[in-house]
Order: structure tokens, then C-alpha cells, then sequence
């Protein structure tokens, strides 16, 4: 099963959806889903971004409402994760994620790592974060093109190979702050990465869709 949790921070569109998708707010995530025309299986938080007129609404839509108090140990979007895992949630799409505040946005673009389980994406318009873990090796849809970026975080990513990329890397290192791995670029639809150790946030921008030009 499919989570798509949709956190208080600022949604960019394209925002892409498929009819099975179990759809959680994390606290004024709802916000978002209601300017959607959307109704979240569930709304989760301390609720202190949601008025009391939206949660009635919510709750007549049929939203399960899981209120925590103000004072907790977890950030609205973590406690929406641990949620989803408890729901059958293997993977999980994360939408408005990023916002004004550098220490929400760095939490949340961090928080997928405390879930080597769960198979967690943060996705901004066209932006999406994901991360590649010790002896993993991932492929990356997109277009020729498109720009992707290796930041390693923790320390020094080793012994990393990629294929179809335009600046090739063939099972080598990237240490803790090297910006080697920044702005590479699709060569064909689908590129594919291998980490032999350590730890890899990989942001893919896509190029957005270009309208079709008429004769």
C-alpha cells in the first residue's frame, strides 16, 4: 500500500495521485487537501494548525481525527509516518514538505532516514528526495535531461556506480560535503545508481512538461 501524507509546508504543484493511495494530513496538511477537493483517511498532530470549523468539516467528510498534545517528542509529519507504517504503508509519498523554515524543512528532508523500512519519498513540484543506503542500487525514471544530485550525508559515500549519467561514477567516493555529485544529468529515461557503503540523499529535478505547440 501507497501513503501519500501531506505535511504544512508549502505544496508545489503537479501534484500526481492514483485512486488506492491512503491519504494522511499531517496536522495543517489538511489545509492542503481540502483547496484539493480531497478528504484524508486520516488528519494527525497536535491539530494547532486547523480550526476548529475545518475539523468539524473533516469529521463530517468521514477524516479520522488522531489528536496528540502540543507538548510531544515528534513533529507532526514523523508521527504521520509512524502512522502509515502502523497502517500497512510500505511505501510513502510526501508532499509539502519543504517550507519557510530551514529546521522544518532540513527535519523533514531528514526524517526518511530513520525508516531504513519504509520505501519514503519527499516530492516539491517537480523535485522529489529519496535515499540510497549501503548496498543499494536504485533507478531513476525520468527524462534525458533531467538533473540529479548525490549529496552524501553521515560521512563518505563509497564505492559509488552509476550508468547513464553524464558525468559517470564508477565505484568511487564521495566525502561528507564534497558537491562532486551535484547537477549530474539524465542521458536516457531511466539511469541507475549503486552505493557500495554509506548514505546518499539523491534529489532528481525533472523538467517540466512542455505544452504542445500547435500548427
Amino acid at each position: 500500500m501507497r501513503a501519500v501524507i501531506f505535511a504544512n509546508g508549502s505544496l508545489n504543484l503537479p501534484v500526481a495521485l492514483s485512486p488506492g493511495d491512503f491519504i494522511i494530513a499531517a496536522d495543517g496538511g489538511a489545509q492542503h487537501c481540502l483547496a484539493l477537493g480531497l478528504i484524508p483517511a486520516v488528519v494527525i498532530g497536535d491539530l494547532d494548525s486547523l480550526t476548529p470549523a475545518d475539523l468539524e468539516a473533516l469529521k463530517a467528510q468521514g477524516a479520522e481525527i488522531v489528536q496528540f498534545p502540543a507538548r510531544k517528542d515528534f513533529t507532526d509529519l514523523e508521527l504521520a509516518i509512524k502512522h502509515a507504517r502502523s497502517s500497512g504503508a510500505e511505501e510513502i509519498l510526501i508532499l509539502g514538505a519543504l517550507g519557510e523554515r530551514w529546521d522544518q524543512t532540513l527535519a523533514n528532508v531528514m526524517l526518511p532516514a530513520a525508516f531504513s523500512d519504509l520505501n519514503i519519498r519527499l516530492v516539491d513540484g517537480n523535485q522529489e528526495f529519496f535515499y540510497l543506503r549501503t548496498g543499494e542500487t536504485i533507478t531513476i525514471n525520468g527524462k534525458p535531461g533531467d538533473t540529479l544530485s548525490l549529496v552524501p550525508l553521515g560521512g563518505e559515500a563509497q564505492g559509488i556506480t552509476t550508468d547513464r549519467l553524464e558525468y559517470p561514477l564508477q565505484g568511487e567516493n564521495l566525502p561528507l560535503g564534497s558537491t562532486r555529485g551535484v547537477s549530474n544529468v539524465l542521458l536516457a529515461e531511466a539511469a541507475q545508481i549503486s552505493l557500495r557503503e554509506g548514505f546518499l540523499l539523491c534529489v532528481v529535478m525533472h523538467q517540466p512538461d512542455q505544452p504542445a505547440k500547435s500548427d
